[in-house]
């Protein structure tokens, strides 16, 4: 039996979100079991393996919107992907 890292319990907290939802990192942190971790959370989608998968742009900061450093990775990402008609975004 495998023990999944933090941030593989990350990513499937990230890919529970349902489309429309969107999630804190605090929310995600604790979902992965440490809910003290949010900057972790941050750093994990920062190095998102699967942008197209992993819905990276549903995760929030504590305001409700796209955490200003990360907005712009991500929308770049999203973009790119719509243009294939393969990101929907839910922000």
């Amino acid at each position: 039996m495998k023990t999944m890292s933090f941030y593989d319990k990350i990513y499937e907290a990230v890919m529970s979100i349902p489309y429309g939802k969107t999630a804190t990192y605090g929310q995600i942190a604790a979902l992965a079991g440490n809910p003290r971790a949010a900057r972790a959370v941050g750093n994990a989608l920062h190095k998102n393996p699967l942008p197209g998968v992993i819905p990276c742009h549903r995760v929030v900061n504590a305001s409700g919107r796209l955490s200003p450093a990360f907005a712009k990775t991500c929308s770049a990402v999203c973009l790119r992907k719509r243009a294939s008609n393969f990101c929907r975004t839910a922000v």
